[in-house]
């Protein structure tokens, strides 16, 4: 990327973000410090072995790193929270220094690759509070069923550069073999045209030398012209010359047949060579992306421009980040750039995104900005997604003009169609809030130009992602969930009410609430549970927030507690969910291990009550 070359850059944080955007701006061009308030940051063994010549700094995030480098550009990692990296982000802006990220990165890389090599892909854009690594795998599946080449990266893994750089790589390999084998062919072709053009010419000489050879044997075979009965004096008869030279009309047939012969064996050789089959075409770029974007690396970011975006829910989160659940829902809001928008109807904060329709224009209106939406209801809107019940079966669906053929004034009155899609119950994946996850991956992948029945195939065989909502085992006819990703009130609520749908549920809730209110899970645990096991530090804030409701509230020190008595709490047809709504690190390394003890325990009830998992 041009504008890097030759520039002095600072990167803010060494973690897997600030490692890709070291190799990134390293590749192109630039002189690359970074700076860490670590001393021994996770990834600065791979910093020193891949990238020898970046300079690392242990530094406070101040003004004070200015004082080592002129720098041309700083750019931050995505965990650094604004309040965090403050002093250097002021001083850059005072010092008239352009900021940035890796996804700003990726943004101009994607304008400059359209602008230099023509391509231009569709991109996705993912991010909400809840559900966006189930919705961006779920979207990439769908994506390639529908016969699309497709990269899936950011938050979810790998980062957004390191993808970048590897499909550049591999689409540049792709070229270089291309290149060679036409080569190649090329080579091979003028050589055929070589041997061609020798064999012709020796034919063509041996063609020539044969009927030499035969126009002389004629001539010396003519025969004398003697009067009638008689010899000429001194000449022989004819049988005598006959008999004396052993030649008959035989010699001319015989050059005759050599000749077809030659002519027969010799090669057949065409008026035009054929055209050289055509070169199997290149392995391109991916033809979409799909992106899951976190909003810490959505913050500050103004050229991300998708094809189709979507903010799935916005939920209380990360206020210890972004300060404020307005900065947060701000943050979030730049993914949609100038692209379409798909919004979830059940969720007012997501429907207020949408832009105000804009003011008249010399007495015309503008049109207003296009957008689709989907949720748990029927669809109102053509193309909008929903889920309708018909005959007590629940059907994802979508929207359609009875007859789009048909013209229509503005403020005239759509008849819509109902399309059935699939039955809700076909899904792998549990719980109506997949329900709209499915139907966001879908609608995001369908204005993303894939075709919809292939991907409907697709939908079916998705199993949902570890730890989110995932069925572990049904033991005495009660089914256990493990739901470790669950770690804010908005993922756990959200759980509750998908699952609990058709069932009662006994939750296992607790941990490190990061400052979270509680309060928004009093309603969907007094719809939904028939009783709430407590642990971890934020237990006793949890207890505090439910204390309204008519719920058992019960304490367990351990998960394996918590199991044992949530199985104890349920009854034949109810599930057991551990969905904490907080982070794990108060007793666990992180929610992978807080979900393999989980696992564990439900394991270990297995064993006691003789069921095969």
């Amino acid at each position: 990327m041009k504008h890097l070359d030759q520039k002095n850059i600072l990167v803010l944080g060494l973690g897997a973000s600030g490692l890709a955007l070291a190799r990134w701006c390293v590749r192109h061009g630039a002189k690359v410090t970074v700076a860490d308030t670590r001393s021994v940051p996770p990834q600065l063994e791979a910093l020193n072995t891949s990238l020898p010549d970046v300079t690392f700094v242990h530094s406070e995030m101040s003004e004070a790193l200015f004082s080592s480098a002129p720098f041309d550009m700083v750019m931050k990692s995505p965990g650094l929270s604004p309040a965090s990296i403050a002093g250097v982000i002021d001083a850059a802006e005072a010092r008239g220094i352009a900021r940035g990220n890796e996804l700003s990165l990726f943004a101009h890389a994607l304008a400059e690759l359209k602008q230099d090599r023509g391509y231009s892909p569709q991109v996705i854009g993912i991010t909400g509070t809840n559900g966006k690594t189930t919705v961006t795998s779920l979207a990439g599946q769908l994506v390639q069923r529908a016969g699309k080449t497709v990269a899936v990266a950011g938050n979810i893994g790998p980062t957004l550069l390191d993808t970048l750089t590897e499909k550049l790589d591999a689409a540049l390999q792709a070229q270089v073999v291309a290149a060679r084998e036409a080569k190649e062919a090329q080579d091979a072709k003028e050589a055929q045209d070589i041997e061609d053009q020798r064999l012709a010419e020796a034919a063509g000489q041996k063609v020539a030398a044969l009927a030499a050879a035969a126009a002389a044997a004629a001539a010396s075979t003519i025969t004398p012209v003697l009067a009638d009965d008689a010899t000429a004096e001194g000449q022989p008869a004819q049988d005598e010359l006959t008999g004396l030279t052993g030649l008959t009309e035989e010699p001319e047939a015989s050059a005759s047949e050599d000749l077809e012969d030659e002519e027969v064996n010799a090669p057949v050789l065409p008026v035009e060579l054929a055209e050289p089959p055509p070169l199997p075409s290149l392995p391109a770029l991916p033809e979409v992306w799909v992106l899951e974007l976190s909003s810490f690396q959505l913050d500050g970011v103004s050229n991300f421009e998708p094809t189709v975006a979507t903010v799935l829910n916005i939920t209380q989160d990360h206020l210890d980040w972004h300060g404020t659940s307005e900065a947060y829902a701000q943050a979030k809001g730049r993914v949609y750039g100038k692209g379409l928008m798909l919004l979830n109807r059940d969720d007012a904060l997501v429907m207020s995104a949408l832009p105000k329709p804009p003011p008249p224009v010399k007495g015309k209106q503008p049109p207003p900005r296009p957008y689709l939406t989907f949720g748990s209801d029927s669809p109102t809107r053509p193309g909008d997604y929903g889920i309708e019940t018909v005959n007590g079966m629940a059907w994802l669906v979508r929207a359609a003009e009875a007859d789009e053929t048909v013209k229509r004034r503005r403020d005239e009155e759509v008849v819509l169609f109902i399309q059935r899609l699939m039955p809700v119950d076909a899904l792998r994946i549990r719980g109506r809030h997949n329900a709209t996850n499915a139907l966001a991956a879908l609608g995001l992948s369908v204005a993303a130009g894939c075709n919809l029945a292939p991907m409907l195939h697709g939908l079916r065989e998705y199993r949902g992602e570890p730890h989110r909502v995932e069925s572990v085992a049904v033991i005495r006819d009660i089914e256990y969930f493990d739901d470790s990703k669950g770690t804010n009130v908005g993922a756990t609520a959200a759980a509750l009410a998908g699952l609990g749908a058709d069932r009662k549920l006994v939750v296992i809730l607790g941990g490190e609430g990061k400052g979270q209110d509680f309060g928004p899970l009093a309603e969907p645990v007094a719809r939904y549970a028939r009783a709430v096991i407590l642990m971890g530090r934020d237990g006793p804030l949890i207890r505090s927030a439910l204390g309204g409701t008519s719920v058992p509230l019960l304490d367990a020190a351990t998960m394996e507690e918590a199991v044992s008595m949530a199985t104890r709490e349920a009854r034949t047809g109810d599930a057991v969910l551990m969905s904490p709504a907080c982070a794990s690190f108060d007793m666990f390394d992180n929610y992978e291990h807080r979900a393999q003890v989980f696992h564990a325990a439900v394991q270990a009830l297995a064993l006691e009550e003789g069921v095969t998992l």
